[in-house]
């Protein structure tokens, strides 16, 4: 087990398999040490998470949303680095976007539900630049989405 996993182990959170695309993309794209994920919705074990921000969703529910898409980009980044997730060095960017109403202003608190995960489970190496905003809609109804920008070895 590479030493990010054993973190997560520690965490409780076991990587699931990379997710394959919903639609006519690739997942990642590697260019040199950078790796570009494609954006990961909010799935865990349970199945999607749907809802929208300001209306049928918490603050607190969009961050443990969030934190299911951080966990899937983690498992792309696995998946792009042949299983070894201590090649990568760090996570470089994230943009992430929350299916909100006209009227809600909490998005970084939501994306702070992935940015927060990739601290405590990478330290350094997790910490980023990041945009967060809102979505009129996202796919299948998903409460988050981000996407990624990773450097590796």
């Amino acid at each position: 087990m590479s030493g990010f996993e054993a973190k997560l182990a520690d965490l409780g959170v076991t990587l699931p398999n990379a997710p394959a695309p919903a639609a006519n993309y690739v997942p990642f794209v590697k260019m040199g040490e950078m790796l570009f994920v494609s954006g990961q919705i909010s799935n865990g074990a349970d199945g999607l998470v749907t809802g929208k921000l300001g209306d049928t969703m918490s603050i607190e529910d969009g961050a443990a949303a969030a934190r299911l898409c951080a966990i899937s980009l983690l498992a792309q980044v696995k998946a792009a680095c042949e299983g070894d997730l201590d090649k990568l060095v760090r996570v470089v960017k994230l943009t992430g976007f929350v299916n909100s109403t006209a009227d809600f202003t909490n998005q970084p608190q939501v994306i702070n539900g992935a940015s927060d995960f990739l601290v405590e489970a990478l330290g350094d190496a997790g910490r980023h630049s990041r945009s967060a905003v809102s979505a009129a809609a996202l796919p299948l109804g998903v409460a988050v989405e981000i996407e990624g920008i990773f450097q590796i070895k």
